[in-house]
């Protein structure tokens, strides 16, 4: 190989690595994020961010939550929803985690500007009852590791200044936006396997449905709209947290994502989620202040 062929593959094996440097935020910007997420605040948007990217930036996050939010409670799946995909220009679905004090009563009243870019959807929680979720490659597998499927309205909050710009990496280095989030009553996972199923082609077939006060419909979906069935955003977690060395456990809070659009919150705005077709589900509320 001459001097100008050195050179040249010199030149080639710097772009490529330059080209396949992870960009994820410094301690330094991570530290920014959580402190603008703290202050409620717009950080500066996160772009042109890789997968890995992403990764690497929400475990620097989520490190920073821990020390001010405390103990982890479940993980969030989001992006689930192909329409929410769409808007994030991604394809694939992205996780955080859900820390104590996100959950908040039926009923809650909240402040409209609750987050720094606040939001609300239609969403639904499972409570995971068995490790062996962790195995799960089919709705009914998750629903035999789960003892309570819980109605929940989420509200993320975007985080930064332009949330229009943020792609799925974007959203996974915020932490999926959790934030808050307000429970309804749950409704146990019965325990013989024909009702089961019956609860399994419920929770795919209901119709979900964000209401005002007045009745006014503001959004929904079906339960399919999520991956096909719900509990398929299970199944997606647990091989998505086991690439990072991480395991749902017993007691753990699971959210699968939106059923509707994500909305803007505004003072006096009253909200009423509703599960059609959902055997026993009761509605859940939250207003905003």
């Amino acid at each position: 190989m001459n001097t100008k062929q050195t050179l040249m593959a010199a030149l080639v094996a710097v772009a490529c690595a330059t080209s396949a440097q992870a960009q994820c935020l410094s301690d330094a910007q991570a530290a920014e994020l959580v402190a603008s997420y703290v202050a409620k605040t717009p950080a500066a948007n996160v772009e042109g961010l890789s997968d890995a990217d992403g990764a690497c930036t929400r475990a620097k996050v989520n490190a920073l939550l821990a020390q001010r939010l405390g103990k982890v409670v479940g993980y969030k799946a989001g992006l689930t929803n192909p329409a929410v995909q769409k808007r994030f220009n991604t394809d694939k679905p992205v996780w955080g985690k859900l820390y104590e004090g996100m959950v908040l009563a039926n009923g809650a009243a909240v402040d409209a500007a609750f987050g720094a870019r606040p939001l609300f959807e239609a969403d639904m929680l499972v409570r995971v009852k068995s490790a062996h979720i962790n195995q799960a490659k089919t709705p009914m597998q998750v629903l035999e590791a789960i003892d309570q499927v819980i109605p929940f309205i989420e509200l993320p909050d975007l985080l930064v200044q332009a949330p229009p710009k943020l792609n799925g990496a974007g959203v996974s280095a915020i932490n999926v936006g959790a934030r808050l989030g307000v429970v309804g009553a749950p409704l146990p996972v019965p325990e013989y396997r024909a009702e089961r199923y019956a609860l399994l082609q419920a929770l795919a077939d209901m119709q979900v449905s964000l209401t005002d006060a007045t009745g006014a419909r503001l959004g929904g979906g079906k339960g399919s709209d999520i991956l096909e069935h719900p509990l398929n955003a299970v199944v997606w977690l647990a091989g998505a947290l086991a690439q990072e060395g991480l395991a749902m456990q017993p007691g753990d809070l699971i959210s699968l994502g939106s059923f509707s659009p994500l909305l803007p919150p505004k003072a006096g705005l009253s909200v009423t989620a509703t599960f059609d077709g959902l055997p026993g589900a009761a509605p859940v509320r939250v207003t905003f202040k």
